[in-house]
């Protein structure tokens, strides 16, 4: 049984999957609860977040007839921080052993990292044996100098350890702290965007976040503090509304692009206090969300021209996270980039589709891929370890198991004896 707890700030989601025989995996309960303790990815109240934890994980429980023990938790915000790194060094035998591997990735993480930091993933992006470059997977092969481009995640020390305390004190583990965006990654990408070149851009209710991949690897990740609930208090600044209200009024009636809404739709605003409601046009409303939404966009386009990867991402960008479901976001996002766009929703599992085939389930669905990719690659460890053992065993009695050794020189006592005696 996996489970993934995306603490997000708008709700927290609790997914239980079970991985089946074929290797699939299916998603048997799901537990969802409006967060009141985290702003733009960060606690900011522990005994809030800790009920609201309580809450999805209870939820998820009871559907799926189990008890959690221990979740994979995602983890964003402005704290993030990430680089490429290069590690080099020496094959000791002439062909590359795990050890090697490990020796290298451990070379390319020496970097200097802030002491508030603590590195969250070390993802390999690729290896070079002496002159051959884009290796994926080096073990076995001959050379005598390894090389590996590494993609390090980092996060503020403290941020990652709230959400840690929030899951213990209702009584969990931690399987995993993942990288937000690197879970949406998993089940919003299929692989040939990931290696032709892709931008992923997740925009929930706090941040929104990127991850850019190519050749299969990622390169780049990057967050953006402007997302969903600014829309929303653009709306209430706007139309003078409480904050509750104008929320409703972006799901319901909002637009991401002005030429999309019509003019002659009225729609009616709570006022704060006593007042009297008013009329406002669609139209009039969606100008407000548009301006938000095109910023947004903006951002994101400047920093992946910042960091250089705006001309390297030829299948173009995908959209997903609960704020890119906005009619018109799609439609926007061409518009801003000018590049292909498709709004992704998770579908790499079985079981509840018609409930988690939605941009809001990308990250807590994309945990469990994560988990259970991991389960697999922690079992055939186990195996190969235990392989290696049992060799080690066979080789250790095998001398024992032929017998005494042959002794030329007591079967030489023996035949002279024999002699004497008859002889």
């Amino acid at each position: 049984m996996i489970v993934g707890l995306d603490v997000g700030t708008s709700k927290v989601i609790c997914l239980v999957g079970e991985v089946l025989a074929d290797g699939s995996l299916e998603i048997v309960g799901i537990g969802s609860h409006s967060s009141k303790g985290m702003k733009r990815g960060v606690v900011i109240n522990i005994e809030s977040t800790v009920q609201s934890i309580q809450r999805a994980v209870e939820e998820a429980e009871l559907m799926a007839g189990c008890n959690i023990h221990s979740v994979y938790v995602s983890v964003a915000g402005s704290h993030i921080r990430s680089l490429n790194s290069h590690g080099i060094v020496a094959v000791k035998n002439g062909e590359v052993q795990r050890e090697d591997i490990d020796r290298v990735i451990d070379a390319a993480q020496a970097v200097p990292i802030s002491s508030d930091q603590r590195v969250l993933h070390i993802l390999p992006q690729e290896y070079h044996i002496d002159s051959q470059e884009g290796i994926k997977d080096p073990l076995g092969m001959s050379g005598v100098r390894l090389e590996a481009n590494v993609h390090l995640i980092s996060g503020a020390v403290n941020a990652v350890m709230n959400v840690e305390k929030c899951i213990k004190r209702c009584g969990l583990g931690v399987d995993g702290v993942i990288l937000s965006q690197l879970a949406s990654s998993e089940s919003s990408l299929s692989d040939d965007e990931k290696d032709l070149g892709v931008c992923l851009v997740d925009i929930g209710a706090g941040t929104s976040d990127i991850a850019v991949w190519i050749d299969g690897a990622l390169h780049h990740t990057a967050v953006v503090p402007v997302a969903g609930d600014q829309v929303t208090n653009d709306i209430s600044m706007a139309l003078r509304t409480p904050t509750q209200h104008a929320e409703e009024i972006k799901v319901k009636y909002a637009c991401a692009m002005s030429s999309m809404a019509s003019a002659d739709q009225v729609l009616q605003v709570p006022s704060v206090g006593d007042r009297q409601p008013r009329s406002i046009t669609r139209h009039a409303l969606t100008e407000v969300v548009e301006a938000r939404y095109e910023e947004i966009y903006n951002l994101i386009l400047d920093e992946l021209r910042r960091s250089g990867y705006a001309e390297r991402i030829p299948a173009g960008i995908v959209i997903t996270g609960g704020t890119s479901l906005m009619e018109g976001a799609a439609e926007l996002a061409e518009k801003v980039f000018q590049m292909p766009i498709r709004l992704s929703l998770p579908d790499c599992t079985k079981g509840m589709s018609d409930i988690v085939d939605n941009p809001i389930y990308s990250t807590s669905v994309g945990l469990l891929v994560y988990g259970s990719k991991e389960a697999e690659v922690t079992e055939i460890s186990k195996r190969m370890m235990s392989k290696t053992q049992t060799k080690r065993e066979t080789s250790v009695l095998a001398p024992k198991e032929i017998g005494p050794s042959f002794s030329a020189t007591k079967a030489w006592q023996k035949l002279k004896h024999w002699f004497q005696s008859y002889i």
